[in-house]
């Protein structure tokens, strides 16, 4: 066997492929260190066969670095995406802070976009109902009249006006100067822990406060300052409201009359008023008693016992 078959035969080994056959009477392989040690015969290039192994395969490939892997210069301006707005108009448009931008601009003096609003005409108050109208009125009308109300400025700041509550025939009249915020809120006259009071109050003298007392206002609409605070109606305001109680007083029937609070005791009365007699309204001579209200003996408990003495004058008045 030539040395070129021993060699070969060598990296079958080396490989791990071995012959699958051999030749009769083979001549004994070198040792590894004779093959190492022995020259290589000359062969010319044409007649040398290439086996497998010597393949590039068997050979680590020479990675070759692509252009784009290299270490980039900075970039040029050309090299830069081109922005969103075409470049004329960039060019136009200076550069704005985030901060800046996020800061509405103001409206230029000569910008007539909302002017539009300043010219839209305010809706005309509805006429206001005449006395006459009041007087003619049935309950349900009288509710409407009053839930839509233009007799007094009082409307353009009311949230809701606010109607009698109690029975449509009752022997008794309970009177307040105005609603409150609580009234107003609630839409029912002297609402909340005042109105669980006045219920008491009441009881104590034999009435039912749902058969025998209709609870209403001197005013339907809630006066009020400058501040928002309950504030007592002026005189304008009692005069306006003035034929719905008399309508009230008509419907209902009422023989007897307790005011509630001095802004109250004043306003049925259009004038002084007090507590402790016997008080007489109108030209049928209604009889009145005025006491405290209900909110005042919340916050003084210790006039209750001038209230129940007020309680008392009003029943002996009216049996």
């Amino acid at each position: 066997m030539s040395q070129t078959a021993i060699r070969s035969a060598i990296f079958l080994e080396e490989m791990g492929v071995g012959a699958h056959w051999s030749l009769r009477n083979r001549p004994a392989a070198l040792a590894p260190a004779e093959v190492v040690e022995a020259a290589p015969e000359p062969v010319a290039d044409a007649e040398r066969p290439v086996p497998a192994v010597e393949r590039p395969v068997a050979a680590p490939p020479v990675r070759v670095q692509p252009a784009v892997e290299q270490p980039v210069p900075a970039p040029m301006p050309e090299a830069v995406p081109p922005p969103v707005m075409p470049p004329r108009v960039a060019a136009e448009v200076p550069a704005v802070p985030r901060a800046v931008a996020e800061v509405p601009a103001a409206p230029r003096a000569d910008d007539d976009s909302t002017a539009w609003f300043d010219e839209a005409p305010v809706p005309a108050r509805a006429a206001p109902v005449s006395d006459e109208a009041i007087a003619a009125m049935d309950w349900a009308q009288l509710r409407t009249a009053v839930a839509s109300c233009t007799r007094c400025d009082l409307c353009a700041t009311r949230r809701n006006a606010v109607n009698g509550r109690g029975p449509t025939e009752a022997s008794w009249i309970a009177l307040a100067a105005g609603p409150s915020r609580l009234d107003e809120k609630d839409q029912r006259a002297v609402a909340g822990e005042a109105g669980q009071l006045l219920d008491n109050m009441l009881k104590a003298i034999a009435l039912k406060p749902d058969t025998d007392v209709y609870v209403t206002n001197l005013v339907k609409c809630r006066p009020s300052g400058e501040d928002g605070a309950d504030r007592p109606p002026t005189i304008d305001e009692l005069t306006a409201c003035r034929p719905y109680l008399h309508r009230e007083l008509e419907l209902t029937g009422a023989a007897m009359a307790m005011t509630f609070g001095q802004h109250a005791a004043r306003g049925l009365m259009m004038g002084p008023a007090a507590r402790g007699k016997v008080m007489r309204y109108g030209a049928a001579g209604l009889p009145v008693v005025a006491t405290y209200h209900p909110d005042d003996l919340l916050r003084r408990p210790e006039d209750k016992a001038k209230a129940w003495g007020d309680l008392c004058l009003a029943k002996a008045a009216r049996d």
